[in-house]
C-alpha cells in the first residue's frame, strides 16, 4: 500500500472544514445563464445554417450563368475559312 499523498490529506481537510454559505438567488441566476447560453448557441447555428444556404444558392446562380462545364470558346485566333 502507498503512503498517505500530501495533496489528498489537504483535499480531506478542505472538505472537513466549515462550509462556505452559498448565495440564495444562485440557482436562479445560473438557470438565467445557461437559458442565455443556449438563446446564443441556437442563434449561432441559425446563423451558420443561413450562411450556408446563401453560399450554395449563390453558388448555384453563378454555375447557371457561367456554365463553368462547358469548354471556352477559342477566341484568341480567327476561324479558318476558305480551305
Amino acid at each position: 500500500m502507498s503512503p498517505p499523498d500530501r495533496k489528498e490529506d489537504e483535499v480531506r481537510r478542505m472538505l472537513e472544514g466549515p462550509h462556505p454559505a452559498v448565495p440564495a438567488d444562485l440557482a436562479g441566476h445560473a438557470a438565467e445563464r445557461g437559458h442565455r447560453i443556449l438563446r446564443r448557441h441556437r442563434a449561432a447555428r441559425r446563423l451558420l445554417w443561413l450562411l450556408l444556404v446563401v453560399a450554395v444558392v449563390a453558388f448555384s446562380v453563378w454555375a447557371a450563368l457561367a456554365e463553368p462545364w462547358l469548354e471556352p470558346s477559342s477566341d484568341i485566333a480567327p476561324p479558318l475559312e476558305g480551305w
